[in-house]
């Protein structure tokens, strides 16, 4: 697969991930699928973690994401290897990419080591799992220490579990689009768009289009 082919479709794997993310962030600001708690976070109560005001999937996995993908995905609308100033930019492109999956990622391992917000027995709301000896992530019997919302600390992983994993791909798809970028300033310009052979003018162009 030549690499204006392979920049398609790395930006068309890009749209889902990034959508993902920008959706799961969204949802974590409604516990229990609720506006309540985002309303009481609003009058300056603790109800929501610190990590999801953080914005890493809205900003880091989505819009740092989704803007790079469509200058990759469109860099591979010409052809074959489409052509150097595009393939370089993609290399740019790709690379803030990269940084706003990094950022998305670690705010989603954060957000799960830390665990949620929640509220006690004692009517007080706190993350009791912030400080805690041993990780609640594996330890299903210490998760009823959470009386409200109803089913946060489930709600929490799987959020940002989705988080990390679309993060994670994110990354794959840009670092594999940095590489391709750069293969693609050193072949050139080569393009499908004549009938019958493959005109190449290069040997380099010729391995391009293998």
């Amino acid at each position: 697969m030549c690499t204006g082919k392979c920049s398609k479709f790395i930006g068309i794997c890009l749209y889902p991930l990034a959508l993902l993310s920008i959706i799961c962030n969204i949802f974590l600001f409604f516990p229990d699928f609720q506006t309540i708690y985002s309303k009481e976070e609003a009058e300056g109560l603790y109800r929501l973690t610190d990590e999801i005001k953080y914005m890493g999937g809205v900003v880091g996995g989505g819009i740092l994401v989704l803007i790079p993908a469509i200058h990759i995905h469109s860099t591979g609308r010409q052809g074959c290897c489409s052509n150097r100033c595009g393939m370089f930019l993609s290399i740019i492109f790709a690379a803030v990419g990269l940084a706003g999956a990094l950022y998305s990622g670690i705010i989603a391992v954060f957000g799960l080591i830390r665990g949620p917000v929640c509220m006690l027995e004692n009517d007080t709301w706190s993350r009791p799992f912030l400080n805690s000896t041993e990780s609640y992530l594996g330890n299903t019997d210490i998760w009823e220490t959470c009386e409200e919302p109803e089913n946060i600390v489930v709600f929490n992983i799987g959020l940002f579990s989705a988080l990390l994993v679309a993060a994670c791909l994110e990354l794959l798809l840009c670092g594999f689009q940095v590489l391709n970028g750069l293969f693609g300033c050193i072949c050139g310009t080569c393009n499908h768009k004549e009938k019958g052979p493959t005109k190449c003018t290069s040997l380099t162009n010729i391995i391009c289009c293998l």
